[in-house]
């Protein structure tokens, strides 16, 4: 039992890792919805989706990590979530596939729909699509309206099917957050990446305004999260009851994930203030890294600590826990051989990364090219 209690510790790791890597890759979708305010050509706007267009896939490669390594080791949540909350999925879904779409045919001769329509797909992508993944993320905090029986067969007990989760403030809060996160993320990343002095210099207000906006929904979640009563299960009976401030006994109780946790913090800060005030192009590392440590940490403390990590709000010992909802000791066992693969995704994302970031991408750069997007 020990050991099976490992694995799945160990793979709760690995999801809330990559989950946090794909967080900060959204500064793709949060560039998407500043096309128009940091832009004011096309010549400039061809800038900054072309910058983008280089790190889409990057985006896409770490959201299927994370959607791939969390349903394969817990499965009972990808039944649970998919086959009951699929109406905010299939938007989701929707949303990212017309990203898709808009990279591929922006630029396409003949296209009788114009860039303007493609910008417009990638503007829904970054508000929408960015907004419903942080809504149902937050519902790992706040809950769903599902019911799983003794074998494992679950059904949702609302005909709205997930779209209720729109309806709770700290839902909306959390999808908020993560959008002008992105826009936070974006700022930086152009700042580093693009040497256009025209969009350059429109770069502080919008991070100042987007960070302030960010800063207020943060503290918002932050605060819920810490003081909300949680969900906590026995670990020999299963037994799921409430607890006040559930979580910050866990970060109590592990004092490294809270020093984590704050460092991570401090870490984002920083960086908006150097871009800010010492005009640091390096800026989006430290952001970079602050949101992945604090993400990481997030979702972490949702799967440890005898933590339930996908409430029921109808039948409370429905609820999903990692030692519930998990695959077999034989087939965590062989996906965690499998996930000694993952350093090479990350290696090859590095290397990409470097490779198209040798230098900074200019207007008659992105003109030259007869193939950009």
């Amino acid at each position: 039992m020990f050991e099976l209690l490992t694995l799945q510790q160990y793979w709760w790791l690995l999801v809330s890792v990559i989950g946090a890597m794909f967080v900060f890759m959204t500064f793709v979708q949060g560039g998407q919805t500043l096309l128009y305010t940091l832009a004011k050509t096309e010549d400039e706007r061809n800038v900054l989706v072309n910058s983008l267009g280089r790190k889409w896939e990057l985006t896409f490669t770490s959201l299927v990590m994370f959607g791939g390594a969390l349903f394969a080791a817990f499965p009972l949540f990808y039944a649970v979530s998919f086959g009951g909350a699929y109406y905010v999925w299939m938007a989701i879904l929707f949303c990212f596939i017309i990203q898709a779409v808009a990279y591929e045919y922006r630029k396409k001769p003949d296209n009788v729909y114009g860039e303007k329509f493609y910008e417009t797909l990638l503007y829904i992508n970054g508000t929408l699509g960015l907004f419903l993944i942080g809504v149902a993320l937050a519902t790992l905090y706040s809950g769903g309206n599902f019911v799983v029986d003794d074998m494992h067969l679950s059904h949702w007990s609302t005909k709205s099917y997930g779209l209720e989760a729109l309806l709770h403030p700290f839902n909306l809060a959390f999808g908020a957050m993560l959008v002008f996160l992105a826009r936070v993320q974006a700022a930086l990343y152009f700042f580093n990446n693009i040497a256009q002095t025209n969009i350059i210099s429109r770069i502080k207000s919008v991070l100042t305004t987007n960070f302030i906006l960010f800063l207020i929904f943060f503290l918002y979640v932050a605060i819920n999260i810490l003081f909300q009563t949680g969900y906590v299960y026995d670990p020999i009976t299963y037994k799921v009851r409430l607890e006040d401030m559930k979580f910050l006994h866990t970060l109590l109780a592990h004092p490294s994930l809270l020093l984590l946790l704050l460092g991570g913090v401090v870490s984002l800060v920083y960086g908006v203030f150097i871009a800010l005030f010492k005009n640091n192009k390096k800026a989006i590392w430290f952001s970079g890294i602050g949101t992945i440590v604090v993400v990481t940490v997030l979702l972490f403390i949702l799967g440890i600590h005898n933590s339930v990590y996908y409430p029921s709000l109808v039948d409370m010992q429905s609820s999903l826990t990692i030692q519930n909802s998990s695959g077999s000791l034989y087939t965590l066992s062989v996906m965690s051989v499998v996930s000694l693969l993952v350093p090479v995704v990350l290696g090859y994302i590095v290397y990409i990364w470097r490779s198209m970031d040798a230098t900074q991408i200019t207007i008659d750069e992105v003109n030259s090219d007869s193939h950009h997007y």
